[in-house]
Order: C-alpha cells, then structure tokens, then sequence
C-alpha cells in the first residue's frame, strides 16, 4: 500500500512538467507565417494551437482539457514584432507639435513589422475626434524596407486633422485590429500625443499701430517744421523790426538839424516800407516780379510805389491819416515845420508802427 501511494503521487508532478514542455511548444510554433497573395490577413496555423501532449497529463491536469477544449490566448504585438508609432518619430522633423487655430494638418500613424513571408490587414477601429481637434479623413499607404539587413513592412495611416480650439490638446490614442483565421483579433494601440495651439497671429493691430505711429511722426515732423518758419520769419520780423529802429533813431537825431521837408519825405519813405512788410507787394497795390520775391522789404525798390492812402481808405492802417496829412503837407505845402512838430510826428510814427525806443 505504501509503495502505490508514492506511486500515484508521482503522477501529478509528471503531468505538471509534461504540460509545461507542451505550453512552451505551442508558444514557440503558436504563428507560423504563411505569405498571401494582397489579403494583407495574418495567418496562424490553427494545429500549432491544439498540439497533441502527453494523455496521462491531460487526464491527470483539468487545466490542460479546457485549454484543449476552448481558444488559446493570443501573444502580444510585442512579441510578434509589431509596432506602432504615432507622429514623425525618428524623423528629422520629430519636434512637439504646435499648430494655430484653424489649422489642418496630417498626423500619421504607422504600423511596422517584420516580413518573414508574412501579410497583415490592419483595421482602424477609432477617430482622433477629441477635445478642440476634428477629424477631417484619413488615408493609408503601404511600403517595405529593409533594416539591419531584415525586410520590414509597415502601414501608415494619414489622419487629417483641423485645429478647433486654443491650449494644450492631445491627439488621442489610435486603436487598431488584426483579424486572425481562429477569430479573434490582435488589438494596437498607439500613443498619446499632445500638440500646443495657439491663436492665429492678428496683423491688424501692428498695421494700425504702424499708421498711427507714421501718422504721429508726420504730425511731429510738420510741427518741427513749422516751427522752424515760424523760428525764421520770427528771426526775419526781428531783423526788419531792428533795421527800421536804427533808421527811425537816425531820422530822430536829426529832427533838429535836417530840412523839415526832407526829413518828412524820409519819413514817409521809411513807413512806405514798413507797409510793405507789413501786408505784402499786392496788397499794397504793387506788381510783385520773381525778383522780388523773398527779398527783404527794406531793400525792395518797389517800397517807394506803395499807396499809404489806399490802404488807410481800405481800413489796412488805422489811425494813420494824420501822419499822411504831415506827408502830404511837405509832399504839396512846402512849408517848414518846427522841429518839436515833426518830433511829436516822429512819436506818431514809432506808435502806429509799434516800434520801441530802446532805452
């Protein structure tokens, strides 16, 4: 009895090890790559899933009878050499994506493998629609190359994507399938991939800022500018005003020693000028020519033509008509005037010209 015991005992621990060699059997000869014509499907040889094992183990074991009996699990991508990538990875435009609203751009997704004499289709099963990014289509193209002296094949699907909303966004994972012969399906998922978007550059407020800033440098250029004629004809007022001080000072000392009549016609003379500058060739009823132009008053010979009665009748000079009664006394009457006379006529005449006396 005790030698049975020991017997029947041993009989488990075989079967254990005989499922063991079975299980790493089947795994190693679980795919067995068959090329196809452009099915694109993976084939798996379905005897490699139901391999023959030891009967005692099976008998002993009820694990084994029901992975006999039912669908044996599938391996992993990884351990069939598939891979998946999502974005250019690996290429030399592999940087973080960054779009601008309202942009659309192409995101693919490439399923890669080794070829071994073997054919995959490869079924999308999810949208990139999310949060603030719209799928727009996707197409796929297939290629093969080789790498490290091995032929590998991928599958690259082209997802058109329109940028709806601003901030950090994330492309979402792709889902995809491989049916296989037995039924069931290899599923692959991709990565996640974020992508910053941005508000599209507005170039209007540069271009209004660019007109407002040209159109304050125009204002100031012409403030600058006008305050250079106005600098000049201030400078220009100035000279003349002097130049007429020191000939109505002359005209002043010589009130005592000078013929009355002379010295009245200088007078006249000298606010014939002032008339000149003081409105202008036409309005003071003379024919300006080129060559007068921009000639100093005191030294344009057309000063002698000005018409002072003209322009008292036309209100241009106020308050003149007793000093032209004075000029034309000594212009008609001749007669000779006192010195303090024409002095107090001097006075008028500073007055009515504005003309300071310096002190």
């Amino acid at each position: 009895m005790k030698k049975n015991a020991n017997t029947k005992a041993a009989k488990p621990v075989k079967a254990k090890k005989a499922k063991a060699e079975n299980q790493e059997k089947n795994a190693d000869s679980l795919l067995v790559a068959t090329k196809k014509d452009s099915t694109n499907v993976l084939a798996i040889e379905p005897d490699s899933l139901n391999a023959p094992g030891d009967l005692d183990a099976g008998a002993v074991d009820g694990d084994s009878v029901e992975n006999d009996a039912g669908m044996p699990a599938l391996p992993t991508a990884e351990q069939l050499g598939i891979t998946i990538t999502a974005g250019n990875v690996g290429s030399a435009t592999s940087a973080p994506l960054s779009a601008t609203v309202g942009d659309t751009i192409h995101f693919p997704v490439t399923v890669s493998w080794s070829v071994n004499g073997s054919a995959i289709l490869v079924v999308p099963t999810s949208s990139a629609n999310a949060k603030g990014i719209l799928q727009l289509g996707v197409s796929q193209e297939s290629s093969r190359s080789v790498k490290d002296g091995k032929e590998m094949a991928q599958i690259t699907f082209n997802y058109k994507l329109v940028m709806q909303d601003t901030g950090n966004l994330n492309i979402p994972a792709m889902r995809f399938e491989i049916p296989t012969p037995m039924g069931q399906s290899l599923d692959l998922r991709s990565d996640s991939v974020p992508i910053r978007v941005d508000a599209p550059f507005n170039v209007m407020p540069f271009i209004a800022g660019g007109a407002v800033g040209v159109c304050v440098l125009l204002a100031a250029l012409w403030r600058m500018r006008k305050r250079a004629h106005l600098r000049a004809a201030t400078a220009a007022k100035n000279a003349f005003e002097n130049a007429l001080r020191e000939k109505m000072v002359v005209l002043k000392q010589r009130v005592m020693v000078a013929d009355s009549r002379e010295w009245l016609l200088e007078l006249e003379g000298i606010c014939k000028e002032y008339a000149l500058h003081q409105f202008g060739a036409s309005v003071c009823g003379i024919a300006a020519n080129a060559s007068d132009a921009g000639m100093p008053a005191d030294k344009m010979p057309a000063a002698s033509a000005v018409n002072l009665d003209a322009l008292v009748a036309d209100g241009k000079l106020d308050g003149w008509k007793p000093l032209l009664e004075e000029f034309a006394h000594a212009r008609y009457g001749g007669g000779k005037r006192d010195s303090f006379e024409n002095k107090e006529t001097w006075k008028l005449a500073m007055t009515l010209m504005g003309i300071k006396e310096e002190d």
